[in-house]
């Protein structure tokens, strides 16, 4: 499998997609200006203990109170909150970890209100983003992840993933990090640290230790809300978690981006530098790859896959639901059933793709087209598990039920991507009347004669619809030939097929565009 990963930094937003086999199968936007990100670690003050809910509302800066529930404050919360009162006081100085006296576990049926009072300052980590009208989730059991570990404070369990099949490597990596682990420490080792050795994993532990350390002193200085200790970028956190050395290529459009992802690559796999490069065309990146028409395509309500089946796809706020449709699709040779048996193994991968590229989560409920052999029910349901075991979310899934129903639930932590597909009317602008398509070249050789009088502009670039560049590079006397000559400039004129029929920009030789 041929796996791509592109990388697109814009002025407002960073943009990571992942290819495989040229399709678009991850997309992961982030705006400048988010706020929280899953992994921030805030000191907070409970607001208001619910009894009945069995959990508190946290003041931690947002406008709405973040949720932290009994089940969520981790076993050695009480020791936790022993740390943060040592923390607080002023007089005190940094204690090691290893040498600070764990008191016990508290109850796992316990009640919030035994443990937590109104007006008390927590130390809690972000569990998941504000999603809809809902705060953020919190959780009292901190973790501060890496690229081969995840370290927990206060905790004495070495954890492996269980998506290391080998039980030797899965024997060794135990083995190897508890002999490197300090007391009051436990480690959950990633899927990433498979055959790494132990000079890195320690490296790494190391590392993480002086990041849960520096909180102390940031603690001291701090009051509630407030920021104790921040996660990567989410970039920069999809970057760890998704590079891995099965890439072919990596391309980005910024020398900064492009020189941290080549010295990351060069530290997990030095051979493979060569595959990260800085992408410089004059076509928009995701364009030159093709990934701006598949956005297109997929982020609709419905999405064609093969020979005119289609998915429907709906959300409301519980669930997501997704309809299997046959479309037009028949064939004389076969019987309803196998079409529906084929339809409907070609669904699981498109839905499969389509959960990964939208990040949906929460319950989705897929109905698939009614077969009635039990054989054929579950092999859908075996190729729907073998195609989801890719994604690194945590999931669960139930066979189809006798009406065709699958049940799939699917970790959320951030808000499901929606991208707005349709547009509005390119010659109209949503107002029913258009200017006459035929002054369009008109209006385009006056803005360049303000651009080249007013502006001063000399070296200039157009870009257009590429029906709109076609015309304007017709012919041997094109009008870009005698735009040139009149106006004493040099003009390229670039097609870009994202622009609706009548958008035009111009930008400078810098790529800069001029307003």
């Amino acid at each position: 499998m041929n796996t791509e990963l592109v990388i697109d930094l814009r002025a407002s937003e960073v943009a990571i997609a992942l290819l495989e086999d040229k399709q678009l199968v991850e997309l992961n936007k982030e705006k400048s200006n988010i706020q929280f990100s899953v992994g921030d670690i805030y000191l907070g003050k409970i607001k208001k203990i619910m009894p009945g809910l069995n959990a508190a509302f946290v003041d931690v800066g947002f406008e709405k109170d973040a949720f932290l529930h009994y089940l969520d404050l981790g076993p050695q919360f009480l020791t936790l909150n022993k740390f943060l009162q040592f923390a607080l006081s002023k007089k005190n100085k940094f204690l090691s970890q290893s040498k600070f006296k764990l008191e016990p576990e508290i109850d796992k049926d316990g009640k919030i209100s035994s443990v937590l009072t109104n007006g008390q300052i927590v130390l809690v980590q972000i569990a998941k983003e504000p999603i809809s009208t809902k705060g953020p989730r919190l959780s009292a059991e901190i973790s501060i992840a890496g690229r081969n570990l995840v370290l927990i404070p206060f905790s004495d369990k070495v954890s492996i993933s269980q998506k290391i099949s080998s039980p030797e490597e899965k024997k060794r990596l135990k083995r190897l990090v508890e002999s490197i682990v300090p007391k009051n420490f436990g480690v959950i080792v990633r899927t990433a640290a498979e055959g790494k050795k132990v000079a890195t994993l320690d490296a790494e532990l190391r590392n993480l230790i002086k990041k849960w350390e520096s909180s102390f002193d940031k603690i001291k200085t701090s009051s509630p809300p407030s920021l104790i200790l921040g996660e990567l970028k989410r970039t920069s956190a999809i970057l760890r978690d998704m590079l891995n050395v099965s890439f072919n290529s990596i391309y980005v459009n910024d020398d900064v981006v492009y020189n941290e992802v080549k010295d990351y690559i060069g530290t997990i796999a030095p051979e493979k530098e060569k595959i990260v490069k800085l992408y410089s065309g004059k076509v928009p990146i995701f364009e030159n790859f093709g990934i701006e028409k598949q956005i297109k395509g997929l982020f609709g309500k419905t999405v064609s896959f093969k020979s005119g089946a289609y998915l429907i796809i709906e959300h409301t706020e519980a669930l997501h639901v997704i309809d299997v449709n046959s479309g037009n699709r028949s064939k004389a040779s076969t019987d309803q059933e196998t079409t529906a048996l084929e339809v409907n193994l070609a669904a699981t991968e498109e839905i499969t793709r389509q959960l990964r590229l939208r990040d949906m989560g929460g319950i989705i409920v897929v109905d698939f087209i009614d077969m009635h052999l039990n054989e054929n029910r579950q092999m859908v349901y075996e190729k729907m598990k073998e195609l989801m075991s890719k994604d690194r979310a945590k999931h669960n899934i139930l066979p189809l039920s006798k009406f065709g129903l699958m049940q799939i639930t699917r970790q959320r932590v951030r808000p499901e991507l929606t991208i707005q597909t349709l547009e509005k009317c390119p010659t109209c602008k949503g107002t029913g009347e258009i200017t006459p398509p035929i002054l369009l070249d008109e209006q385009i050789e006056n803005r360049l004669a303000f651009l080249v009088n007013e502006k001063r502009a000399k070296r200039l670039t157009l870009k257009a619809h590429p029906f709109v560049v076609a015309f304007i590079n017709q012919g041997f006397c094109s009008k870009r030939r005698k735009w040139q000559r009149k106006y004493k400039c040099r003009l390229r004129v670039s097609p870009i097929s994202s622009y609706n029929f009548l958008e035009y920009r111009f930008f400078d030789k810098n790529e800069n565009e001029i307003v």
